[in-house]
């Protein structure tokens, strides 16, 4: 399994944590910075890991900011990115089975280092159901075709 990470400085500190874990389970990762707390504007982070995975270089991305907000705003703004900001393991999972999430997005203010390895380890081991879920999926990812026609 490959995956990219990215966070802004306020993200660094669980970036940095989160990046150690997933290498000693020995999953390949893609550590996309920042790599330090100095001010950076999250965007850069999110379209440098969303990227990654549109460009099957990656099978999953994890975005951290300190809400998860702007992070999630700016990943579902790449095509073929469905972003899920989570803050619970119920949420994690259900984001993989019915909506095939390809990025998770983390808040650092709100989740700690203990909390967010159970929310990574749930949304990287869960699979899509599909079936009824893959007409819904379709269903969103043709929002962004029929966006682009219009315009």
């Amino acid at each position: 399994m490959r995956v990219a990470i990215g966070s802004d400085h306020a993200g660094y500190e669980l970036k940095s944590n989160l990046v150690k874990y997933l290498q000693h389970k020995k999953i390949e990762v893609h550590d996309m910075g920042t790599f330090n707390k100095e001010s950076v504007d999250y965007p850069d982070y999110a379209v440098q890991v969303c990227q990654t995975v549109t460009r099957d270089n990656s099978d999953y991305g994890i975005l951290i900011c300190y809400t998860g907000i702007g992070m999630s705003m700016a990943a579902n703004k790449v095509k073929g990115i469905r972003a899920a900001l989570i803050d619970n393991v119920e949420n994690a999972k259900l984001t993989r089975e019915h909506n095939d999430a390809n990025v998770i997005c983390l808040g650092a203010k709100d989740v700690d280092f203990e909390q967010a390895k159970l929310l990574v380890d749930t949304f990287l081991s869960t699979s899509f159901l599909g079936d009824r879920h893959a007409t819904r999926v379709q269903k969103v990812m043709n929002i962004e075709k029929n966006e682009k026609k219009e315009r």
